[in-house]
C-alpha cells in the first residue's frame, strides 16, 4: 500500500499482486500473496461452478465407462468367452492380472508426457479413443494368447487416464476443494460397481447370436464404441487449463491462477522443458512421503477386492446395487467435510475398523465393507495437498502411487494351488462352497 499526495491530501493506493509480479512468479513473490478479495471472491465463486459444470460430468462420465471397459472380461466370462477361447481357470485368471501389468508400467511416463505436452484433452482424448478400439477390437480375437494380447494392451492405453485426471483436477481445484470433487470423480467407479455388470448382463441376454456373434462379443462391440464417442467429447469439449480455456473472462482466468498460487504459496508453473519433467520424476522418487501414500494406496486396492454374494447372477448384481449407491452418497459427504476441516488422516483411517468388521451377515457385510471406497477420495486430495509443487513432482508422485496402488490387483486375482487348498479347508470347516470362502477372504475373514 503507498500514499501520493494530491491537492495536499493523502490518498491510499492499493497494489495487487497481478498489478506487480509478471508471468514468471518465484516462490518467494508468490510467499507474498495475500487472500482474494472480495470482489475475486465472487468471481471465484462464479468459476468454480463453471469448472463443475463442464469438467467434472465429463470426467465421470468417461471413468464410468473406463471402469466397465476393464471389467467386461468378467462378465463376459459369464456367456461362453472361456469356453470359446477354450482357456483354462489359470488361463482366466492371467488374462484377470495381465491388463494391471500394462496399466502399472504406464502411468509414470505417461503423467510426465501429459505435463510436458500440456494438452489435457487431446492427450486424455486420444488415449480413451485409444482404450475404445481396443475393446472394440477385443471382441474378433479368436485365442487365448490373442484375449492376453488385447488385455495387456488395455492396461497400457488405459493407464493415462486415471492419474492423467487426478493431476489435471489438481491443476483447477484448491485443496480445501479437492477431496469432494476426487470423490466425485470416483464415483463414477462406484456406479459401475453398481449398475455396470447389470447393464452387461443385460446387453448379453438379449444379443446372443445376433449376426452370428456370441453374446460376449456384443458387449465389446457395444462399450467399446461407447468409449470412442466419449473419446471424441473429451478431445473436444474438455478445458485444457484456465491459461487456455477460452470460455474464461479475463478476469476469471486471472482468479483461477492466482486462488491456487495463494493455496500453495507458490505458482503453479514447472521450470520448463523436457528436463522439468526428468526432474520432476527424481523429486517424487526421493520424497519419502511418496512412498508412504503409495502403500497407503496399495492397502485400499488390495482389501477392495470382494465381488458378489454366491446368489444366482441377477439377483446377486441386484442386491450389490444397494451398498454402492449407499456408498456414493457417504463418500461425497465424507469427502465434503474432509475439506471442510482441513483434515485428510482421521478421514483415512475412521473406515478402516468398519471395514474390518464387515464379516458379519452376508448381505450386511457389504454395508461396512464398502467403506473401503471412501477412504479413496481422501487418499486422492492427500497426495496432490502433500506433493504439491512442482507439477511435474505432483504429476510423477500422482502415477507413481496409482501404479503401485493398483498393482495390488495384480497379486489379488492369481489364485495358486496353495491358495486353492486354504480355500477348500477353509470352505470345509465353515460349511460353505469354494466361492463363498473367496469371498470372506476377500472380506478381511480368516483363511485357515
Amino acid at each position: 500500500m503507498e500514499k501520493h499526495m494530491e491537492n495536499g491530501v493523502a490518498h491510499k493506493e492499493v497494489l495487487h499482486d497481478h498489478d506487480v509480479l509478471g508471468k514468471d512468479v518465484t516462490r518467494e513473490q508468490a510467499m507474498h500473496f495475500g487472500a482474494l478479495t472480495e470482489e475475486e471472491l465472487v468471481i471465484e465463486k462464479k468459476l468454480r461452478r463453471k469448472i463443475d459444470a463442464l469438467v467434472m460430468p465429463i470426467v465421470v462420465s468417461v471413468y464410468l465407462m473406463n471402469y466397465i471397459d476393464r471389467n467386461n472380461y468378467a462378465a463376459a466370462k459369464l456367456q461362453g468367452l472361456v469356453e470359446e477361447l477354450d482357456m483354462t481357470p489359470a488361463d482366466y485368471q492371467t488374462g484377470l492380472s495381465v491388463l494391471f501389468v500394462g496399466y502399472v508400467l504406464m502411468q509414470v511416463p505417461s503423467n510426465a508426457v501429459l505435463n510436458y505436452v500440456g494438452r489435457p484433452s487431446w492427450y486424455i482424448g486420444f488415449f480413451t479413443l485409444l482404450w475404445g478400439l481396443v475393446s472394440l477390437v477385443t471382441s474378433q480375437v479368436q485365442s487365448y494368447k490373442s484375449i492376453i494380447a488385447a488385455r495387456f494392451v488395455l492396461g497400457l492405453v488405459e493407464a493415462p487416464f486415471f492419474p492423467g485426471v487426478l493431476f489435471y483436477l489438481s491443476k483447477w481445484y484448491t485443496k480445501k476443494e479437492l477431496n469432494f470433487r476426487m470423490a466425485l470423480f470416483y464415483s463414477g467407479s462406484l456406479v459401475s460397481g453398481a449398475f455396470g455388470s447389470l447393464i452387461a448382463a443385460g446387453i448379453l441376454s438379449g444379443l446372443k447370436g445376433v449376426r452370428g456373434l456370441s453374446a460376449w462379443r456384443w458387449l465389446y462391440i457395444i462399450e467399446g464404441s461407447t468409449t470412442m464417442v466419449l473419446g471424441l467429447v473429451v478431445i473436444f469439449f474438455l478445458p485444457d487449463f484456465p491459461d487456455t480455456w477460452k470460455k474464461l473472462s479475463p478476469e476469471e482466468r486471472h482468479v483461477a491462477n492466482r486462488r491456487l498460487a495463494i493455496d500453495a504459496a507458490e505458482a503453479d508453473v514447472d521450470i520448463g522443458g523436457a528436463m522439468s519433467q526428468v526432474q520432476g520424476i527424481k523429486l517424487a522418487f526421493t520424497d519419502p512421503k511418496t512412498y508412504v501414500l503409495a502403500l497407503g494406496y496399495h492397502g485400499i486396492t488390495g482389501a477392495a477386492g470382494f465381488q458378489t454374494l454366491g446368489f444366482a447372477n441377477i439377483p446377486s448384481l441386484l442386491l450389490c446395487a444397494p451398498p454402492y449407491i449407499f456408498m456414493v452418497f457417504w463418500s461425497l459427504g465424507h469427502s465434503h467435510m474432509s475439506d471442510k476441516l482441513g483434515n485428510r488422516f482421521w478421514f483415512y483411517m475412521y473406515p478402516v475398523p468398519i471395514v474390518l468388521v464387515g464379516f458379519g451377515a452376508r448381505y450386511f457385510s457389504l454395508f461396512l465393507l464398502v467403506f473401503i471406497f471412501a477412504m479413496n477420495g481422501t487418499i486422492y486430495a492427500w497426495i496432490a495437498n502433500s506433493i504439491p509443487r512442482p507439477p511435474a513432482k505432483r504429476a510423477a508422485a500422482l502415477a507413481f502411487i496409482n501404479s503401485v496402488g493398483n498393482a495390488a490387483s495384480i497379486w489379488d486375482t492369481e489364485l495358486t494351488e496353495k491358495d486353492l487348498k486354504r480355500l477348500r479347508k477353509t470352505a470345509e470347516v465353515e460349511g460353505i462352497d469354494i466361492a463363498a470362502a473367496r469371498q470372506l477372504q476377500k472380506g478381511y475373514r480368516y483363511l485357515i
